[in-house]
């Protein structure tokens, strides 16, 4: 056996006792970062937790048994069959946020808390949706989030865990369910479409019976005012021309001979076949014999020269009239001919029922005397 040379030897215990002081030192220096704690266990048992900042720890005898995440986490879970009250298989995915409050808890009271949390809610939902029916599941997830909320955040309390928000993310029927509902809900539409188009269609039909019923009241008020200015506009020419007449002290022979003249113009048409004489023509007649053979003394030209001067008289009454004669405002008159129409036709009726027979129009307005045929 070679000799070992004590100096080399030295050396090798030098070189040992540093190593073994450089991993205790290491081991005895921790770094614990921003949002996490570290649980530490002397001799393996439970000893402290560290929270962020620079730790010294005993070498050899303490050892880290887990570094936890202080931040709130989203764990989503995958899809669960879940079934309705009415007996339909809907599945449904959840999204759970959970934040670690207890440390210390999470590490000794629970051994695997995301499998804990995954199966509590599977069975709490299975609960809450069975005794539901598939519209109540499909409208209500409101109610389903708030009651699941409530009992994982009951079992996770002594687990030092806090879920702070619990979601459906997605609530999946089966395909024949879906078609059922796109069918009905396209029925729903086109039923909401009808509606709309009949209502408006009715209210297109109201404004156009207005429309017309408007425009017909106004075709009716123009109507009337003009009948009643021309009727106003004809009775004040013959008015005039009567008082241009009178002015112009027209004689019988001038006035026999125009009338006359008059007579043709009523035969003039194609269609006439019957002429209609009146009794005046004899005299007319007369009239224009005595114009022709001339004056004699004491003949009716004499006495026409005579109430000369009486016509004369009465052309200045009529002219003063004429002068102080108006046109009645087109208002006034229309209402005035509708106050007569509404009289008339009451009387017509009060006529009617009185003697048991409908009142005729020659007994409101009177029988029109025949002109002699010839």
């Amino acid at each position: 056996m070679p000799d070992i040379n004590p100096g080399m030897f030295a050396t090798i215990v030098l070189i040992v006792l540093a190593l073994v002081v450089i991993v205790a030192i290491a081991k005895s220096i921790l770094m614990v970062h921003q949002g996490f704690t570290v649980i530490i266990e002397r001799l393996g048992k439970y000893n402290k937790t560290l929270t962020p900042g620079l730790h010294f720890l005993i070498p050899f005898l303490d050892s880290v048994r887990q570094r936890i995440d202080m931040r709130e986490q989203v764990v989503p879970f995958p899809p669960q069959p879940v079934i309705t009250s009415d007996n339909i298989v809907v599945n449904i995915d959840t999204v759970i946020y959970y934040q670690v409050t207890q440390p210390e808890a999470a590490t000794y009271e629970i051994a695997d808390p995301m499998a804990a949390i995954e199966q509590l809610a599977v069975t709490t939902l299975r609960n809450i949706i069975g005794s539901m029916d598939m519209e109540q599941a499909l409208t209500g997830r409101d109610q389903i989030n708030g009651q699941l909320r409530g009992v994982l955040d009951e079992a996770t309390g002594r687990w030092g865990i806090r879920v702070s928000r619990v979601e459906l993310k997605a609530i999946d029927p089966p395909a024949t369910v879906q078609s059922a509902m796109e069918q009905q809900m396209k029925a729903e539409r086109d039923r909401r479409a009808a509606i709309l188009t009949a209502e408006g269609v009715k209210q297109s039909a109201i404004l156009t019976a207005e429309g017309e019923k408007q425009s017909a009241i106004l075709r009716a008020e123009g109507t009337a005012q003009s009948t009643i200015l021309k009727a106003q506009g004809e009775s004040r020419a013959i008015l005039q021309v009567f008082d241009a007449i009178h002015r112009g002290n027209a004689d019988p022979k001038l006035l026999s001979y125009e009338y006359l003249k008059t007579l043709p113009q009523i035969a003039n048409s194609a269609s006439s076949k019957l002429w209609i004489v009146p009794t005046e023509l004899t005299a007319a007649l007369d009239a224009v014999s005595r114009g022709f053979a001339g004056n004699t003394p004491g003949s009716a030209d004499d006495d026409d020269a005579g109430s000369a001067a009486a016509d004369f008289g009465a052309a200045d009454k009529i002219a003063d009239a004429l002068a102080h004669t108006t046109l009645e405002d087109v208002d006034t008159a229309l209402a005035m001919a509708r106050g007569e129409a509404q009289n008339a036709t009451s009387e017509a009726t009060a006529s009617g029922t009185g003697s048991g027979q409908t009142a005729k129009p020659e007994d409101l307005l009177g029988q029109a005397p025949d002109s002699p045929a010839l």
